[in-house]
């Protein structure tokens, strides 16, 4: 079968990486860019430390600072109103997935036109978005490496997700002074949340060996340091691994794509606006759970339980239990919620519509098993009572 491996043409990594993008953005001729991130960033000077290798390297910039967590449609479009009038050549997102998805959102919309409701779906561009540079805060996400974003519509309560290799970021910045600042909780979060699209793109439909690759060593590297960073934010030995664990997590789901374990988190932010990466930690065990049904699944639990360093010899009905025990005891050992009840936000009298959410997202289609409503709101019901 001919498969298509999308991939972000120039990343840098590591401590001071910063300082090899104004070089970059000389070669591409570029003068005028916009720079997107949230109030937090800009208060902090982390956009000024961005803002002044931008200058140095004749690059006139603005800054549109109103990201907010889970992006919706009006954040979108004020930055597309801005991006327009400022005839913008470059977007630079500096944060983690909510601004380097309104980037690509905004990306999108200011080349080929529309509104960014347009373009929920699959291959809905018509042609490349703005080029972006993505400086990544959080190593978890991974948005900076692949062909999705995510754009929260109030009005139906639910995320928008775009797969679309037109909104895949130019330049990519993982530079661990960016990083060095997380709060715990944000780093176990984004952390968690690494180690899910890492699980996910080794049991999804489309997997392949060159994707394997990638999802294991991230697995293998993410429970290895995880814990460390959690611990000690200073940690760069931690924070550097964390950075090559996150962008290879996320760089095998981009291409054989998601599942069931994004599905669900998408439809419970949309409706109650959480922290995506806690969402998906909350989850895990319980998707993991349901998708162990698959005898596929199974067979790849063993390879995930390498993969992790558990010890023992697996076989197809042990390796699933051993992972998702695992699973459990380091979300507990970072700090992560035990189930969706912690959460505050969540109400079981929405599962119904959650799932039929859940079941109607793009993400869903490259789940091993295709389950159910009544199925969808079991996993949520068990997740809710832990």
């Amino acid at each position: 079968m001919a498969e298509r491996i999308n991939a972000v043409k120039t990343s840098f990594f590591g401590k001071g990486a910063i300082r090899l993008l104004g070089p970059e953005l000389q070669k591409m001729g570029i003068r005028r860019a916009l720079l997107v991130t949230d109030r937090f960033l800009y208060d902090s000077g982390a956009a000024a430390r961005v803002g002044q290798v931008l200058s140095d390297a004749g690059v006139e910039y603005a800054v549109y600072y109103n990201v907010q967590p889970n992006p919706t449609v009006q954040v979108v479009n004020d930055c597309i109103a801005a991006a327009r009038t400022l005839q913008v050549q470059l977007l630079v997102a500096l944060g983690g997935g909510s601004a380097i998805d309104t980037a690509k959102a905004t990306s999108i919309v200011v080349a080929c036109g529309g509104t960014v409701e347009q373009y929920e779906g699959e291959n809905k561009s018509s042609k490349p978005g703005l080029p972006i540079v993505a400086v990544n805060t959080t190593a978890g996400t991974g948005s900076e490496c692949t062909s999705f974003y995510i754009v929260t519509d109030p009005v139906r309560h639910s995320k928008m997700a775009m797969v679309d290799p037109n909104c895949m970021v130019s330049i990519a910045v993982n530079d661990t002074d960016f990083m060095s600042s997380m709060p715990p909780k944000l780093t176990a979060a984004t952390g968690m949340d690494a180690l899910t699209h890492a699980i996910e793109a080794a049991l999804s439909r489309n997997a392949n060996p060159l994707t394997d690759k990638d999802a294991y060593w991230a697995m293998h590297a993410i429970v290895q340091n995880l814990p460390r960073a959690v611990a000690n934010g200073q940690d760069e030995a931690a924070r550097t691994m964390m950075a090559y664990a996150e962008k290879l997590a996320r760089k095998p789901f981009t291409n054989p794509g998601l599942g069931m374990q994004q599905a669900l988190p998408h439809a419970l932010r949309g409706r109650r606006n959480m922290p995506h990466g806690v969402c998906n930690a909350v989850l895990l065990p319980y998707v993991l759970a349901f998708n162990s049904r698959s005898p596929v699944c199974r067979e790849r639990f063993m390879t995930i339980a390498a993969a992790m360093g558990l010890q023992g010899a697996f076989t197809p009905d042990t390796a699933a239990p051993a992972v998702i025990q695992f699973v459990r005891q380091l979300s507990a050992g970072v700090g992560i919620p035990a189930n969706l009840a912690q959460l505050n936000k969540v109400d079981p009298a929405d599962f119904a519509e959650l799932a039929e959410l859940a079941l109607h997202d793009t993400c869903m289609s490259t789940n091993q098993i295709t389950p159910t409503r009544d199925e969808v709101v079991a996993v949520y019901t068990a997740a809710f009572r832990g």
